[in-house]
């Protein structure tokens, strides 16, 4: 049995805590045996925890924009040494066979692989344009000899990366794969339509999930909704997600814009919802307007499995999720127009909705399973 460490960023049940998630819940457990590094406790711990994972809080010296200060930097440089005796003492026990870093946000895995000669994966799910000084130091450290292979999530990310860092043969492509979504009761829809987005059986529901942030286009979806509000009183637009730690001031910055506008009845903000798939079964219509490019897209193809159509941006890894016209739209980035136009098509074309979102549904099944992307990650790891 081969003992993998895994590393990650936070301990929520976004999307790249999702995404390690699934992976160590189907993993063969007689094959592999998982430890988990986390920085803090959360719902990420105790779902590991159920999976069978072996969990430890300590620090991954996870990098983050407001770092650059001199108290932040010192307490980096306090928690190398701190993380490093971390996976020292656990490497004494386990003797891993592979340090696994799940999102470059996490750099404790590569200065852990080099000091002790372990193996050492790392799994990209970010597309960093900027700042230009993020970029250039990400991609030294995806070539630096001890990171012995490179995963992106999706050909978008894996395209970016590999004009920014080419690091050869020792990389390659495994596109997310999601669970099927657990069966919801038409009256548990009728529940979350009628509490939750204040809408009716009829209305019909056009909703964002997300963190609530600069670029995942809640403002945009907003202004795009705000055109058609008046004319179609009976649409409702719902965004279902919290704001990053300290960054409070998006969610506060979305709920002045709903209230200047003056369509505060027919738009609902919902915070982060760990059983979100009672929601996408209760929707009609999910919007992905994201202004810069999404790495993967996870949420269009959680939309996806719903059964239900998806409007997403035309650019990064939602290009490879949704089949333009087909199961969907991909409409201009960051463009108000465009999306507009697409929210009216659903409006008036309802029968056209459902039909897309069944072909969605089984694109999803087929091509993004979490069953395919477990396998392509053991046979990977059996390298190791």
């Amino acid at each position: 049995m081969k003992t993998l460490l895994f590393i990650h960023q936070s301990a929520e049940l976004y999307g790249s805590d999702k995404t390690l998630l699934w992976l160590i819940q189907n993993l063969d457990r007689k094959r592999f045996k998982a430890v988990v590094l986390l920085p803090f406790e959360g719902p990420l711990q105790e779902a590991l925890e159920m999976a069978h994972a072996e969990v430890h809080i300590a620090p991954v010296l996870k990098v983050y924009r407001k770092m650059f200060t001199p108290a932040n930097l010192f307490r980096f440089f306090k928690d190398i040494q701190s993380g490093l005796q971390t996976v020292k003492a656990l490497h004494r026990k386990h003797h891993f066979s592979l340090i696994y870093s799940n999102t470059l946000a996490v750099l404790l895995g590569v200065f852990a692989a080099q000091k002790l000669r372990i193996p050492h994966l790392w799994h990209v799910h970010e597309i960093i344009e900027s700042p230009g000084i993020f970029k250039k130091a990400y991609g030294k450290l995806l070539a630096l000899r001890s990171t012995s292979w490179v995963v992106y999530n999706s050909e978008a990310t894996g395209h970016f990366w590999t004009k920014t860092a080419p690091v050869g043969p020792k990389s390659q492509v495994i596109p997310n794969g999601l669970p099927l979504p657990k069966s919801v009761s038409e009256s548990q829809r009728d529940r979350v339509r009628e509490t939750a987005f204040k809408a009716t059986a009829t209305d019909l529901v056009f909703a964002l999930v997300g963190r609530i942030s600069r670029w995942k286009g809640q403002l945009l979806a907003l202004e795009a909704f705000a055109g058609i509000a008046q004319q179609y009183p009976h649409t409702r637009l719902v965004f279902i997600g919290s704001a990053p730690p300290n960054q409070e001031h998006f969610e506060e910055n979305l709920h002045a814009e709903i209230n200047r506008l003056g369509i505060q009845h027919q738009v609902v903000h919902l915070p982060f919802q760990e059983d979100i798939q009672s929601y996408w079964a209760s929707i009609d219509v999910a919007l992905v307007p994201s202004t810069e490019p999404e790495p993967f897209g996870l949420v269009a193809v959680e939309a996806m499995l719903a059964g239900k159509p998806v409007i997403g941006a035309n650019h990064g890894g939602l290009t490879e999720i949704v089949d333009h016209e087909a199961t969907g739209f991909l409409v201009k980035p960051g463009d108000v127009t465009t999306l507009r136009e697409a929210m009216s098509f659903f409006i008036t074309h309802q029968e056209a909705a459902a039909r897309m979102g069944e072909t969605g549904k089984e694109r999803a099944r087929t091509h993004f399973s979490v069953q395919s992307y477990t396998r392509a990650f053991e046979t990977l790891f059996e390298r190791f």
